[in-house]
Order: structure tokens, then C-alpha cells, then sequence
């Protein structure tokens, strides 16, 4: 308890970095991964094209890989000067998007097709029929797997602490500096962690109780 108690403004920091960069890149993923799932099914060849071939790139190379790029091969681009804790949001967000993208685009294969042709000899645009027949009922059966994508890219924002991000991940570093037990102080990150988890899985529960359907 003692290494809880004596590192208290650690923990804080550590922890609030993970809320912070988990928020950013949850947001930003949802977004971009939809879209990128409309890609996939667009009828427009060039788009589904960009799309499968951001996923399968991306599916298939390491986080560690995409961190490591935009904290040190980026800035030689000399694009914008933005700090590190914006690198590992705008990294997870392009990884996480890829995941994100499958899991809707399967939400998307479930709604009968004749939905979608009904909406469009009614003069719907493709636009039109995605966001206001194809969405709506995909999102019912997405929930579950898009809570795990979610509580993934949450333990995945610990591998931001190697490339000089302040979250819940670098916390062993500074104990050890310290002198404190490791091995304890990990154990109560690895808490700490089960206590943000369990709000998703809370959530996730909820919502699929109240859009559970017959189909």
C-alpha cells in the first residue's frame, strides 16, 4: 500500500495521460474507421481500392512500428512540430481505425441487402443510404466487438511510454528510479487498468441489452 500511497502524484500523472491519449484516439478511431469502412463498400472502385489496401497494410504492421515512425521518423519530415503525446494519439488512431473499419464493415454485411436497393430506387444517394438505413442498424451489431477494439486501444496506450509519453505505461520506470517495488507497483497499475475496463464492458452490456433485436 505503501507504494500506492508514497507515489500518488505518479499514478495521477500516469493515469490521467492514459485517460487523455485512450479519449483522443477512441474518438478519432470511431471517426476515421467509419469511414474508412464506407470506403470498403462504396461502389466507387478507387475508394474501395484506398480502403482495402489501408486496412490490410496497416492490420499487418506492428504498433510498436507505427509509434516508432512518428516519433522519429516524423519529425525529419519537417511537416508541423507537434508534440509527442499528439504523434501517439494521431499512431493509434491510424492503427486502431483499421480494426475499427472490419468490425463496422461487418456490422454492414448484416443488413439485408434489399434495404440498401429499396433506399436507392427511392432516390437515395449512397450517402444517403449508408447514414440513414445501413448505419443505424449496423451499430446494433457492433457493439460488442467495437467495446473490445476499444479495451484493446486502452492497453495499447501503455506502449506510448517508450516513446516519451507520460501515461500509465512509464510508471514502472520512475518507481524503480525511486526505489520502490516493481513488481507492486505494477500490480496496482494492472488494477487500476481492470477499474477503466470495467466502465466498457458496463457500457457495452447496456447497450447491446437495449438494441438487442430479433433479426
Amino acid at each position: 500500500m505503501n507504494v500506492l500511497l508514497d507515489n500518488l502524484d505518479l499514478y495521477g500523472r500516469g493515469f490521467l495521460g492514459t485517460i487523455q491519449l485512450f479519449l483522443v484516439a477512441a474518438i478519432g478511431s470511431l471517426l476515421f474507421g467509419t469511414i474508412l469502412a464506407g470506403m470498403r463498400v462504396s461502389p466507387v472502385p478507387v475508394l474501395r481500392a484506398f480502403g482495402t489496401l489501408y486496412v490490410n497494410t496497416i492490420r499487418n504492421t506492428p504498433l510498436t512500428l507505427v509509434l516508432f515512425f512518428f516519433a522519429f521518423a516524423y519529425p525529419r519530415l519537417e511537416i508541423a512540430d507537434i508534440s509527442f503525446f499528439w504523434r501517439a494519439c494521431i499512431g493509434l488512431i491510424l492503427y486502431t481505425s483499421a480494426f475499427v473499419c472490419e468490425v463496422v464493415r461487418s456490422g454492414i454485411n448484416t443488413v439485408p441487402v434489399g434495404q440498401a436497393e429499396a433506399s436507392r430506387a427511392l432516390g437515395f444517394t449512397f450517402g444517403q443510404t449508408m447514414s440513414q438505413v445501413v448505419f443505424p442498424q449496423a451499430v446494433r451489431s457492433v457493439v460488442p466487438p467495437l467495446t473490445n477494439v476499444q479495451i484493446a486501444l486502452l492497453k495499447n496506450t501503455t506502449i506510448a511510454a517508450g516513446f516519451s509519453v507520460v501515461e500509465a505505461g512509464g510508471i514502472y520506470a520512475a518507481l524503480s528510479e525511486r526505489g520502490y517495488n516493481v513488481l507492486v507497483g505494477l500490480l496496482w497499475v494492472a488494477l487500476f487498468f481492470v477499474i477503466l475496463v470495467v466502465p466498457l464492458t458496463l457500457l457495452q452490456r447496456n447497450l447491446d441489452r437495449k438494441w438487442s433485436t430479433a433479426r
